[in-house]
């Protein structure tokens, strides 16, 4: 868990680099205090509506319904991992050795683009979508009957 001072002294780091502002990166998503609220946001967002999504019964959730908001769900965990993957790769990565920092930045960055670019096609290519998948797993195909 994070305390509030390694917050506070990040959030610090991240907002002046040489006296000057720093500019936003997709590459250094977990720097200063709008990434925090943004990835609580998220955390809130992905707590409520992912339940409420799979309680909703699919005749509501049929068609351009379910693929927007599994394509919402889709955009808001990558980006929510993707904050995530950098605060763990701020905190560990350095321990390793600093110069890994930015590599491992970039490899966190791809993953989040194939994990968009993957849910992304199961939300609007799947028969039943990313609720449709998740119910997949859980439900077992029909088995054929075997006549002798």
């Amino acid at each position: 868990m994070l305390s509030s001072s390694s917050i506070a002294a990040r959030s610090a780091r991240g907002l002046t680099l040489g006296g000057s502002r720093r500019a936003f990166s997709s590459l250094q998503s977990d720097v200063g205090p709008l990434a925090t609220r943004v990835h609580h946001g998220m955390t809130l967002a992905l707590a409520g509506l992912t339940p409420l999504y799979f309680a909703v019964p699919d005749a509501y959730t049929d068609g351009a319904a379910n693929k927007a908001f599994g394509l919402l769900l889709a955009a808001n965990m990558t980006a929510h991992s993707h904050i995530g993957l950098n605060y763990v790769a701020t905190d560990y990565v350095p321990k390793i050795s600093k110069a890994l920092l930015g590599p491992a930045r970039v490899v966190i960055l791809g993953l989040s683009a194939v994990m968009l670019l993957g849910m992304g096609k199961i939300a609007v290519g799947s028969p039943g979508g990313i609720k449709g998948v998740v119910k997949g797993v859980w439900n077992p195909l029909p088995e054929e009957k075997k006549e002798y």
